[in-house]
């Protein structure tokens, strides 16, 4: 009998796409975070539900050929790298699996899926870390928010981040400590210091960091600028964000540099990029380019095309594409990443181009109207995917094909169905892993017009 509390072993089957373990005890599966597929193992049943249980791996009885040692300690309790303890071929294998299995049950599409282009490193990989501030059991805690809960584990060093954080977290703490900092309460909305931000440039490695504090100012600012700049001859801006709405939004909109500028630059692709303390830059600027690589391919560019970006952030895509199309039209709704990118069009002399903060759905019939016709929509939207009335609204201004650039294979699954019922059809997915030893994953689809 299946019960709560019952201990029991169990051989992993495969993986949810959250990271967890499936096994079955009686043909019900259970969920076990820290297993991966091929381990025999121990397990104690937490909580059952109608159509699956939630189980805590006891014992490893007989550990997966896929299973590897973990190299970071804090591993079981942070959950940020769910498959960490997987070898990496196996989780290209996965996550090529998880994007079939989304698009053929959610979207009933069956185009061939590409295998996952990985990395040849799969640690160190990230540019940007977000850190809550808080106290665990009364100690000063920087890291991340422990798997399922708002406890904070305090992090010395993540095995995807950039070494650069490291040094940032003790000499944040210690000038928390050195100056009495009061540190903000979700609950009570009290406090000072909430969270850590940390970017960096691979190729420039210039750096930035930035303090979210629910207030305008904090004590002795000149003097942490001055140890910082001390300690990172590379410190390019240091930045207080001010946010004192009691929300789980990390940043809120005011920024004010203490030190150096409003933002950093990188390259990417052979072009100069202007990073601001709101600007969405891939995390993964590696496979970045590897991504982006594919999506130029796709395009296959003529040089004479009008191109529509959706979703253009600083204007990566864009200004990748302008220098081989006819003109490119950038949208996205942050003001602040649409500054940076008519700024990054003139500071690497592209002049084939056009930016405008609004939202997707506002200025498409507004194009329509100017009789813009694209002959190939971008586009590159948040998890959520694509509201549909972005998604009627591309189909028509009906360019001849369509590359969407996503983070979620559901809401790529769903996005997709809609514009196969809308005169298009999926011709290729690649899938390229931007987010190693995670279960996330990034795709690039290339879409056309099916001619009646």
């Amino acid at each position: 009998m299946i019960k709560e509390n019952k201990q029991c072993i169990v051989v992993i089957e495969d993986l949810t796409h959250q990271g967890e373990g499936v096994g079955k005890i009686e043909g019900f599966p259970l969920f076990i975070a820290g297993a991966v597929p091929g381990d025999k193992v121990k397990v104690k049943i937490i909580k059952l539900k109608k159509n699956f249980g939630l189980a805590e791996l006891v014992k490893i009885i007989k550990p997966s050929e896929d299973r590897v040692s973990s190299i970071c300690q804090y591993h079981n309790l942070c959950g940020g790298c769910q498959t960490l303890t997987l070898d990496y071929e196996a989780q290209l294998v996965f996550k090529e699996k998880r994007v079939k299995d989304a698009l053929r049950r959610i979207g009933k599409i069956d185009t061939a899926i590409k295998p996952v282009l990985g990395m040849e490193n799969p640690h160190r990989y990230r540019n940007k870390a977000q850190f809550p501030i808080g106290y665990s059991e009364d100690k000063l805690s920087i890291g991340f928010f422990q798997r399922g809960s708002h406890d904070i584990v305090s992090i010395d060093d993540c095995k995807i981040q950039h070494p650069f954080n490291s040094k940032v977290i003790d000499i944040i703490k210690n000038y928390i400590r050195a100056n009495n900092v009061s540190i903000y309460n979700e609950k009570t909305g009290k406090g000072l210091l909430r969270h850590l931000i940390t970017k960096i440039g691979f190729q420039t490695q210039e750096q930035m960091v930035i303090l979210v504090i629910n207030g305008d100012t904090m004590p002795n600012e000149e003097e942490l600028a001055h140890t910082m700049t001390q300690t990172f001859p590379n410190l390019k801006s240091l930045v207080i964000n001010t946010n004192t709405k009691k929300t789980n939004v990390i940043m809120g909109m005011n920024n004010r540099v203490v030190y150096g500028h409003n933002y950093i630059t990188d390259t990417l692709c052979g072009l100069e990029f202007q990073i601001s303390p709101h600007a969405f830059y891939q995390v993964n600027p590696v496979q970045t380019e590897v991504l982006y690589d594919q999506v130029v391919k796709l395009a296959d560019l003529k040089g004479d095309e009008t191109v529509l970006d959706l979703y253009c952030g600083i204007g990566t895509i864009s200004l990748l594409l302008a220098q081989r199309a006819g003109k490119v039209i950038g949208v996205e709704s942050v003001e602040a990443a649409v500054e940076d990118a008519r700024i990054n069009a003139e500071n690497n002399q592209i002049v084939n181009t056009e930016f405008y903060a609004a939202n997707a759905e506002k200025i498409l019939p507004e194009l329509a109207s100017q009789s813009v016709k694209p002959e190939i929509i971008v586009v590159d939207p948040p998890r959520k995917g694509c509201d549909k009335e972005v998604l009627e609204a591309m189909v028509k201004l009906n360019p001849s094909k369509i590359i969407y650039v996503s983070c979620n294979p559901s809401t790529l699954a769903r996005d997709l169905r809609f514009l196969e019922d809308n005169v298009y059809k999926t011709e290729m997915v690649q899938p390229v892993d931007l987010f190693p030893n995670t279960v996330h994953v990034e795709m690039v689809v290339l879409m056309s017009r099916v001619e009646k």
